[in-house]
Parts: C-alpha cells; structure tokens; sequence
C-alpha cells in the first residue's frame, strides 16, 4: 500500500460484505447510502451470493465486469425497474471473495468497520466459529479482533437455536445484530420505503449518517400523515 504523503488523506472505507441470504436490494440501499454519504468502500460479494442477485435481480455479477455489473445492480429499485437510481462507483474497491490477500485480510489494513448485508445463517456461522473460509468471513474476523464496528444483518425466518446462539456469539463479541426486520410506523408506501429502513437502521448500528426512513417522532399516526 502507497504511503501517505503530506496533505493527503488516508482512504479509509467501510468494508461491505454480501453474503448468499435472499435481501440484495438491503445490500443495495446500504451502498447508495454510503456512497451518497461521501463514505469510501471496500465489496466483497461471496460466490452464494451471486446466484441469490442474479435470482433477485436478474445481474449477473462478474470479476472482471464488476463496474458494469455494479452500476446496474445498485441502479434497480427494490422492484426491479432498471435505471432508478444514478450512482457513482468511483469510490467502491472490489474485492473478490477468494482472495485471502486482498487488503481487508489484514488488521494493518485501514477500515472504518464491516457491515455484512444480508447476513446468511452459514455467514453468522462461519463469521461466530472464526473458520475464515473466504474473504467476507477474514474480513470479519479482522473487524472483531481489531474492535473495529461490525454490524450484521441477518435475513432468515424462523431462527433455530444454533444460528441464535451464534448471533449471541457475535453479539458478546462486540457486533451489532442487526434483523432485516421492516417496520410500518415510518410511513411505508412502496416496497423500496421497507427496504430503506432496514438499510437505515444497519446504518444506524454503524453511526452513519443518512435519511433512508422517517425517523419516530412520538406521534401517533404521524406515519400517515402525508398520505
């Protein structure tokens, strides 16, 4: 990694990790937020994955066309229509997830924490026992040792007790368990508003800054209030 000269500021990204849970379109909100927030980005987006956004999106996700394919997966709205939203990638870095030398791999490698979004059961597993099978896991073993923010947003329903004593695991850990779990008092007219707020709050576990939902302002009704 090049030095940082004087003047110059150190480029420290969140990492965002995509695991093979139905939720793209989670995955994708937390992205545009973060980029629209001015916030850097490192990606790793697992092999499971893949076949889950190409299922859910109709994108095929490829190393070698990352930019291409990632332009158009984050342009889609939750619905699918293509071309809903205008993002720039310039400050996403691609990791692919095989690559166990990649810089996230290492606690010397400037990060301001891991969001994993959706988080798979066989995520939570792997990231709780410390197996480091691939980039995402390293990256989160890394997150936890350093004390660095990780949150995890698990999507899955109903729980068994195993993945719930290892969301206890991560928890004693230091993460943030963070359940894709839509709430209706913001107001929600269009399925991108349910996905926006489980972005949001993923955001919020992190500390950053955002306006994905209508926050709660102790007022009944006050969701309805526009409609």
């Amino acid at each position: 990694m090049n030095p940082v000269k004087p003047g110059e500021t150190r480029r420290t990204p969140w990492i965002v990790g995509v695991s093979g849970a139905s939720g793209t379109p989670y995955a994708a909100s937390v992205l545009r937020a973060l980029l629209g927030a001015g916030e850097a980005v490192d990606l790793v987006v697992s092999r499971a994955s893949r076949l889950t956004l190409l299922d859910e999106t109709g994108v095929s996700f490829r190393d070698a066309h990352w930019q291409e394919d990632l332009r158009e997966w984050l342009g889609r709205g939750a619905d699918g229509k293509p071309a809903t939203f205008d993002v720039d990638i310039d400050a996403v870095r691609y990791w692919s997830a095989g690559d166990l030398a990649a810089g996230p791999s290492s606690g010397s490698y400037p990060s301001k924490g891991m969001l994993i979004v959706p988080a798979s059961t066989a995520c939570v597993a792997g990231v709780a026992l410390g197996l480091s099978k691939d980039l995402l896991q390293r990256a989160a073993s890394v997150t936890l040792k350093e004390r660095r923010p990780l949150v995890v947003a698990v999507r899955e329903t109903p729980l068994n007790g195993q993945t719930l004593r290892h969301l206890v695991t991560l928890d004693d850990a230091g993460a943030r368990v963070v359940p894709a779990s839509p709430a209706f008092y913001a107001g929600a007219t269009h399925i991108q508003d349910l996905v926006d707020f489980v972005a949001g709050r993923v955001l919020d576990a992190a500390g950053v800054g955002h306006d994905l939902y209508r926050r709660w302002q102790g007022e009944l009704g006050g969701g309805t209030s526009g409609q």
